[in-house]
């Protein structure tokens, strides 16, 4: 299965909240314990460092005899001007800085640091590397000097607008997309429904049935508690509650209030707490006695909790099924996110969101963006900047952009319960009283990754399948990245998936087992939505049901807040 990035596999929510998220860059890249055992490492090698330079020293020397055959590898797009390859001394320039990239990356990888700091060196050594790019350079940039002859200087002067607009507040990060590009309820969030109840920290959207026939038990979507949950109804013809109602499925969705600093108090128990609820409406308005639940990302941590709290008290025949998407229960080298967790940063970052009330979403969309700097910083400073031109209007960058923020509680918990990795062990974390168990939880299960997925590794959501207790649990692996893997309608014939039962424990052993099928998984989903869905019955005439009655329309208020 190879491996591709885009620039829209991204995305603002994380299971493990990064502490480094309430730090400055800066002060992220800047020598500390890691970068000592690093120098310890390269000194117990001296060959290491010798070889490498070396290398580099006749290589370079290649180069400039114009000797040298370096060249970007096929899928790097940042020297796809001709001017790369025509330009005697741009070539040049290319190919030493290609040859010294290498051979920093080959340093770090030879110094056989373990897992955590080759985790935090690689993000020093991708941000270092990737912005010292010649393309990156507007004194050199081919791309840069064509706008500026182009527009007649009129580029250098929205570059720099651009660029002061930019830094002059959080994120401070090249703009993905202008904020102007969607409207949220009009060209994003689309799909009819209403608002059928409204608490102090959600809103529950029901959608309108489009088949005469509709499924028996409903499904619920619970989304991640950082972003707007319209990345599942992203766009007409890509969302993901268009397409399941399409099917004949009874959809709900849960919409997170915006919590502001006086809201700093909702933790674990609270969300919890509201899943709950969520699920008591909507079994009140639809008249049965299960539902599915399908969750993301950070999301997907709260379901599960929620879950095993329900099976604790004797209530798991509640849940008909548990979909869990890019979601990390066991954080277990789960990537940069938990290479860079330790106990004091950890109680860092919670001081700081103690102090606001609330972790601010602006600020883990600018962490994010440095995850990806190639896709998501510097192709924009390229684009913004250097060209000055505005970025291509793209729905799941807009809602990226749109970003909410945190409680102070439940980043607390969540740091937490990442940096103890607690839902491994049966009892390490409670919700709403009781002790979290995961493999009480029994329900059947469906868990999408993504192989691409640079915050949520497929991996860890591979290992955090096999903590569920279900005896029928199903492992669907997109070619795709975080979000991407979720944003995935049927119909790109270069998408497709793996899927098996989650039965080893090896999951590079499941991949080279696992059954691949071309396309989409909505459908797979689907089909195992319908086998486990009810009988199908008269679709609703009217949204809501007693005591809750329709409060407006889809998308609702919550969505709105800034």
């Amino acid at each position: 299965m190879a491996i591709r990035t885009r620039p829209d596999e991204l995305a603002a929510p994380l299971d493990l909240l990064l502490t480094s998220a309430t730090r400055p860059f800066f002060s992220r890249m800047m020598p500390d314990a890691t970068w000592s055992r690093l120098g310890a490492k390269l000194a117990k090698r001296p060959g290491v460092v010798t070889d490498r330079a070396g290398a580099l020293t006749r290589e370079l020397g290649e180069i400039v005899a114009g000797r040298s055959q370096r060249a970007p590898a096929r899928a790097d797009k940042r020297f796809a001007d001709p001017a790369w390859q025509q330009n005697p001394v741009l070539h040049r320039v290319m190919q030493a800085y290609l040859a010294a990239a290498e051979a920093a990356e080959g340093i770090v990888a030879d110094a056989g640091l373990d897992w955590r700091d080759a985790e935090k060196m690689q993000f020093v050594v991708d941000n270092v590397v990737e912005g010292l790019a010649p393309s990156n350079n507007p004194l050199i940039s081919p791309l840069g000097w064509k706008a500026l002859i182009d527009t007649g200087g009129l580029s250098a002067v929205r570059g720099a607008k651009a660029f002061a607009r930019d830094m002059l507040s959080q994120p401070r990060v090249p703009a993905m997309v202008e904020p102007d590009a969607f409207a949220v309820g009009e060209t994003v969030a689309v799909t009819k429904g209403a608002v059928v109840a409204r608490t102090s920290m959600f809103e529950l959207i029901q959608y309108a049935p489009q088949t005469a026939k509709v499924r028996t038990i409903p499904l619920l979507l619970i989304p991640p508690v950082i972003n707007k949950y319209y990345v599942m109804d992203i766009a007409p013809g890509r969302s993901m509650i268009e397409y399941f109602v399409q099917q004949g499925q009874q959809v709900f969705v849960v919409s997170w209030r915006n919590p502001q600093a006086r809201h700093r108090d909702w933790g674990f128990d609270a969300y919890g707490a509201a899943i709950i609820e969520a699920l008591d409406a909507v079994q009140t308005i639809t008249g049965t006695d299960s539902t599915h639940l399908f969750a993301t990302c950070s999301g997907g941590i709260l379901a599960a909790m929620t879950a095993a709290h329900l099976a604790d008290i004797g209530e798991a025949d509640r849940i008909a099924g548990l979909a869990l998407a890019v979601t990390v229960l066991d954080e277990t080298r789960a990537g940069f996110a938990a290479a860079a967790m330790s106990e004091r940063a950890a109680q860092a970052a919670i001081r700081a969101s103690d102090k606001k009330g609330y972790l601010d979403g602006r600020a883990m969309a600018e962490m994010f963006a440095w995850l990806r700097p190639t896709d998501l910083v510097w192709r924009y400073v390229v684009n913004n900047y250097v060209q000055g031109r505005k970025p291509a209007a793209f729905d799941v960058l807009f809602w990226n952009a749109d970003t909410t923020r945190m409680t102070a509680a439940l980043h607390r918990d969540m740091v937490l319960m990442g940096l103890r990795n607690a839902l491994v062990e049966p009892g390490a974390v409670s919700m709403l009283g009781t002790a979290v168990d995961l493999a009480q939880v029994t329900n059947d299960a469906y868990v999408v990754g993504g192989v691409a997925d640079h915050i949520s590794p497929w991996q860890a959501t591979y290992r955090s399948a096999r903590l569920l207790g279900s005896k029928d649990n199903r492992y669907v692996l997109s070619t795709s990245g975080h979000i991407a893997a979720l944003v995935n309608p049927p119909g790109n014939p270069k998408a497709s998936y793996r899927a098996g039962p989650v039965d080893v424990d090896d999951p590079g052993q499941w991949l080279d087992s696992a059954q691949q099928s071309p396309g989409s998984w909505w459908p797979d989903y689907v089909s195992w939505l319908g086998e486990r869905s009810g009988a199908e019955i008269d679709a609703p005439k009217t949204l809501g049901g007693d005591g809750f009655p329709p409060l407006g329309p889809a998308p609702g208020s919550y969505v709105m807040d800034k």
